[in-house]
């Protein structure tokens, strides 16, 4: 049995749910669906701010939409 993941559209709220299998990011509202559950990134990924306790655990970075 596969995994689900939850994503929801950020202007609408709209909410769906696709196997872990599926490559394709569902889209609502004429853009790309964020995954629920991914915490926003407050860190940034230039040399000058890198810290060597950032484990680089998935985050939402802001470039889907």
């Amino acid at each position: 049995m596969t995994e689900k993941l939850s994503f929801e559209c950020v202007i609408c709220g709209n909410k769906t749910e696709i196997d872990e299998d599926d490559p394709d990011i569902p889209t609502c509202c004429g853009k790309p669906m964020q995954a629920e559950g991914l915490d926003a990134c407050q860190t940034s990924s230039t040399a000058e701010h890198s810290r060597f306790d950032d484990l680089g655990e998935p985050c939402d970075d802001g470039r889907s939409g």
